[in-house]
């Protein structure tokens, strides 16, 4: 068969909608998180007992669904790799990144400094209170507990992202509609208006969710950092160093977010993600490099021997607890995330395919936080190990910031050790906070065109945002844990949205590509990855269209 192209379908002197920002919205989002921060520093006794009532309640009702659902993002992302539709390309020409700032900078989209935190810890959680019926503190459960680490910041996850990412991506790039937002998506799959009551709701729980998630890490990130700041240098642990990290995490997220993509969340993603491998790669060496290789490989092989029943663990003759504490939670923990990284993978993946955003959140996702968690949990097993550090203990008694700090003092060059990892995990937030404050920002423009940023100084109103609110939570003492448990309340809604963009994703690839040979879909993406469009009208036929496209013939490469 033929396909038609057209050469550089968007022309210099071509008009395009014009963007402007969504005042309503902004007005209406701040004012909904500052009345509900106002609402847990006021009535914060009250606040938590209702927020965990709820929880207990909807985790316990929505665990089942949740977890399958994520082991069918799983196969389904997988299936994606595989099969004739991963070479469908979203938009026209060369990517706009190249492939390594590309997955670094989802990875910090995706993660952020809580990746460092829970590296060094989490596994003592999971040897003090295990999954799968097994018993606390045993040999087993010490084994499980890197294996369970590995599980919850691996494939469900990072497929999550993927699937929001690529339906987000292909409504932007393949279907060409110009909201890159929640309310835009949700609009083109059932028909509810954006600019309706039902958008406007979702676009608002959106924000206050994306507020919330960010709060939690970067209060988690400034206890932590304060807590090693204040033991590497002798200074008191106060609010007045605290909001001194704070507003520190703030100027540097600011300026890049300010500079832009190419020039401050590439660069700023590539140092993070490299800080961050040579922070693992540290440890690998200086540490019990033996015993850490071993014991990743062996949670690895775990992991994987276990993944049917640690993806679909309910507890039904128990308490359930653990499931909806850890997997359930980090699902809907990855669920309130997933509408920030899905506009963020739809902004920065033009010209790739989906083949290539898949595998990049999902394996380049999944691998780098096993090598990150590999090290840096190994470690911390082998100081309990060796009689050197109870870390479980540590955990259960003063919490995890103390633990953190103890391990970072049995590091060999403590000092530069602790001021390393301190510097990373800054940058990690930053970075993080950077591809947040991107996708609230298009969230909050009209008319976004492809391959448009949304106005620097939105963005900049969106970093001092985020930075207030975190500010007001630590001066006022406001429960993390009621935050953290409303979070995962308001991305409740979010998987709903997240099942009909899933839907939606289906749906378009099944009417546009269903007829369509594996080799046709490889020529097309070929054509448009030369900056070449098989134009909307011949796109999404079944092949039988007589076209131009055998007649072009490719440029003579020059050295």
């Amino acid at each position: 068969m033929k396909i038609s192209v057209k050469v550089n379908p968007v022309q210099p002197g071509d008009q395009l909608p014009r963007a402007s920002k969504d005042y309503l919205l902004i007005v209406v989002s701040v004012v909904s998180i500052f009345l509900t921060v106002l609402a847990l520093a006021t009535f914060p006794a009250r606040s938590e007992q209702v927020a965990s009532q709820l929880f207990t309640r909807a985790t316990t009702l929505l665990s089942a669904p949740v977890l399958l659902t994520f082991l069918a993002f799983v196969v389904g992302s997988l299936f994606i790799i595989f099969s004739k539709y991963g070479n469908i390309r979203l938009g026209s020409g060369q990517p706009q990144f190249k492939t390594v700032p590309w997955i670094f900078m989802f990875i910090c989209a995706g993660l952020s400094s809580a990746t460092l935190y829970w590296g060094l810890v989490e596994w003592a959680y999971y040897y003090n209170t295990p999954g799968l019926n097994i018993t606390a503190g045993s040999t087993e459960a010490l084994n499980m507990s890197i294996a369970y680490a590995f599980f919850h910041w691996g494939f469900g996850t990072w497929a999550c992202y993927a699937v929001g990412g690529m339906a987000m991506a292909y409504y932007y790039h393949v279907r060409k509609h110009d909201k890159l937002s929640l309310a835009g998506i949700i609009e083109a799959v059932t028909g509810w208006k954006a600019s309706g009551p039902i958008g406007r709701l979702v676009d608002i729980i959106f924000l206050i969710g994306t507020f919330g998630g960010l709060t939690v890490t970067m209060v988690v990130t400034t206890l932590t950092f304060s807590n090693g700041f204040s033991n590497l240098t002798g200074l008191e642990n106060n609010f007045a160093m605290q909001a001194g990290i704070v507003l520190l995490i703030a100027s540097i997220f600011s300026l890049s977010s300010y500079i832009g993509l190419e020039g401050g969340m590439q660069r700023l993603a590539s140092m993070v993600c490299w800080g961050a491998l040579f922070c693992a790669l540290a440890v690998l060496v200086v540490g019990p490099t033996g015993f850490i290789v071993n014991n990743t490989v062996n949670g690895v092989g775990l992991m994987f021997s276990n993944f049917l029943h640690m993806s679909l663990f309910t507890d039904p003759s128990g308490s359930g607890e653990f499931t909806r504490n850890w997997t359930v939670f980090y699902w809907f923990w990855a669920i309130s995330y997933t509408p920030a990284v899905s506009i963020f993978v739809a902004r920065v993946s033009r010209g790739r395919t989906l083949k290539e955003v898949s595998a990049a959140l999902l394996l380049g996702g999944s691998v780098s936080c096993w090598a990150i968690f590999g090290s840096l949990s190994g470690y911390g097993i082998d100081q309990l190990i060796q009689g050197q550090l109870n870390v479980p203990a540590i955990v259960a008694s003063q919490g995890g910031e103390v633990a953190i700090t103890r391990l970072l003092d049995g590091f060999p060059m403590s000092t530069v050790a602790t001021a390393f990892y301190l510097f990373v995990m800054v940058i990690f937030l930053a970075s993080h906070i950077d591809a947040s404050a991107y996708t609230v920002a298009a969230a909050t423009t009209r008319n976004l065109p492809e391959g448009r940023d949304p106005s620097p100084f939105l963005r900049l109103f969106w970093c001092v945002m985020l930075a207030l609110v975190p500010l007001t939570m630590i001066a006022n003492h406001i429960s993390l844990k009621t935050v953290k448990t409303s979070v995962i309340l308001t991305s409740i809604p979010f998987f709903f949205l997240l099942l009909i963009m899933a839907y939606g994703l289906v749906k378009w690839i099944y009417a546009d590509y269903r007829n369509r040979s594996a080799q046709d879909i490889e020529e097309e993406s070929r054509l448009l990855g030369l900056n070449l469009d098989v134009g909307s009208e011949n796109r999404f036929l079944d092949g039988s269209l007589e076209t131009t496209a055998s007649a072009y013939k490719e440029p003579t490469p020059t050295i």
